[in-house]
């Protein structure tokens, strides 16, 4: 593989796109995305193929199940509760949300994993407990019946030293989780706890030393039954930090003890130069498609778009005649054949939201709740009340949304009671995040996580506001009646509102904060992209 030095990258446009904001490899290069609800892009571009990805904005570390006919996918949704939105799929390209199976904030949720046996579902969640000192990491799993839920209460595992549980079921019926590392450890047959301590069990392919990577990290183990062995691929070199450090690789036994063989073809995904349409691609999973062909899913960062966080990408993947596979699709910038011929089915869902039906757990989140917290929520008609909480952004846990839009625009008519403080938001973690509030004497700005500014507010305790986002140029429009609107005197840009900047993995979302005293009142969320 090309090494990706910092003298090609002056060359290149890809630098040119970081210096300036044009995502090389981006629209100008690629085909036009298609355009959904709201506008939205999706995958399916209506002619028998899709252009990646196949779920925009912060999805990452997929995890895929194949039920039959069905597919169910998941991912890692950190500080968002409800979290481990489940999306459905029966052609691995259109998706719709089906539930929320995580409601008990148990701390940052990584890489999960979703899985079936023996007609149950599990979902094994590794999590960082934010909220304690020690930033303890642990793993849980929980369970259900039906996919739809209801899913039990989250059991401890008691594995503070490992991240990225795969789950595997050996030649003698025996299960397993393989973790972060090469290691793995028994799990009893019902699933719900673990036998013995972690073992190490596979020491993982390196690439070579002059390669541009964040770290080594093997994590993300996943592991495929097909033919005479098993197949275990792991993700290494780091999943954020310079665009060619993230890749897939793989091995292969006979036995699900091992010995493992490496794939003499690694890394079987990875970004090699700056001009790739797709950065940091890794964390990969196969699974069988709807007419017997093989996939992968994974993620990546989009050029020029660390604020959107990791996307989820589909890729088609072959065998050879030597038992091993490889994945296609090169960068992923240009369209690909479907897996299941057909129209196109609907996709994801609308983000405005007149708040007469419970979208909480669909759309909206809260960010890092406390346990009390769905007490601020009550909708009646028409209205979404939220109660205020905190001083600022900042401390009120505020209520957001994933946006996959390079370019869009969110608006709400918002009142408050006296001493309430309330507006909207681009918000990355309680420490980095935008937008425009007011009370009823002034408006409140916020950038780069801080008040900015308290310039007079014309309006009261009602208005309507606007932010729009315009890769990654912001503005604020205000208005009294919702239809004459005015530019507010101060925009942003916000580019740098990503992990590599602050940390954390996330991405930048639009949202909603109360802050202060009393409550705030939202009528009629209405999103657009542009």
């Amino acid at each position: 593989m090309p090494k990706a030095s910092r003298r090609d990258a002056l060359k290149s446009a890809g630098l040119g796109a970081l210096l300036f904001g044009l995502p090389a490899g981006s629209d100008a290069a690629s085909p036009a995305s298609a355009r959904g609800v709201e506008g939205q892009r999706r995958a399916d571009l209506g002619d028998g193929t899709f252009l990646n990805p196949i779920m925009a904005g912060d999805h990452p570390d997929p995890s895929i199940l194949k039920d039959g006919a069905d597919y169910y996918m998941t991912f890692s949704t950190f500080e968002a509760y409800p979290g481990l939105l489940i999306w459905h799929s029966r052609d691995l390209v259109n998706w719709q949300p089906v539930t929320a199976a995580l409601t008990r904030n148990i701390g940052s949720v990584w890489a999960p994993e979703l899985c079936k046996h023996k007609g149950r579902y599990y979902l094994y969640i590794p999590t960082k407990q934010t909220k304690t000192p020690g930033s303890k990491t642990t793993s849980w799993v929980i369970w259900a019946d039906d996919i739809r839920g209801p899913w039990s209460d989250p059991i401890d595992l008691n594995l503070p030293d490992h991240i990225d549980p795969g789950h595997a079921v050996g030649e003698d019926g025996a299960r397993w989780l393989y973790l972060s590392g090469g290691d793995r450890v028994r799990l009893a047959d019902d699933g719900l706890s673990t036998i013995g301590a972690p073992e190490h069990v596979y020491d993982p392919w390196h690439y070579p030393a002059e390669w541009d990577v964040e770290s080594f990290s093997p994590e993300g183990p996943k592991v495929t039954r097909h033919g005479d062995y098993y197949y275990l691929i792991l993700a290494v070199g780091g999943t954020a930090g310079p665009p060619t450090g993230h890749m897939v690789i793989a091995a292969r036994s006979r036995s699900i003890n091992g010995p493992w063989e490496q794939h003499p073809r690694n890394p079987l995904v990875h970004t090699a130069s700056l001009e790739e349409k797709w950065w940091s691609r890794g964390h990969a999973t196969l699974v069988e498609g709807p007419k017997g062909d093989w996939w992968g899913v994974y993620h990546g960062y989009e050029n020029g778009f660390w604020t959107l966080g990791r996307q989820t990408l589909l890729a088609p993947v072959t065998w050879s005649a030597d038992g091993w596979f490889d994945f296609g699709g090169g960068d992923l910038s240009q369209p690909i054949k479907k897996p299941l011929p057909g129209p196109a089915t609907p996709h994801g869902l609308a983000l405005s939201d007149d708040f007469t039906a419970d979208k909480y757990g669909r759309q909206w989140n809260l960010f890092n709740p406390a346990a009390d917290e769905t007490s601020r929520i009550r909708r009646e008609n028409g209205i979404l009340h939220l109660a205020a909480r905190g001083e600022a952004p900042s401390s009120s846990a505020p209520l957001l949304c994933v946006a996959g839009d390079l370019a869009y625009e969110f608006e709400c008519d918002i009142e408050i009671d006296p001493g309430t403080r309330a507006g909207l938001l681009l918000f990355y973690d309680s420490s980095l995040y935008c937008g425009l509030g007011f009370d009823e004497n002034t408006f409140i700005t916020h950038q780069y996580g801080i008040e900015r500014g308290r310039p007079a507010n014309p309006h009261g305790r009602r208005m309507h506001l606007r932010v729009r986002n315009n890769r990654h140029i912001v503005s604020f429009h205000t208005s009294a009646d919702g239809q004459s609107w005015t530019r507010f005197d101060r925009g942003m840009e916000v580019s740098g509102y990503h992990h590599n900047v602050r940390g954390g993995f996330l991405m930048l979302r639009p949202g909603l904060y109360a802050a202060g005293k009393g409550e705030a009142r939202f009528r009629n969320f209405i999103y657009r992209a542009l």
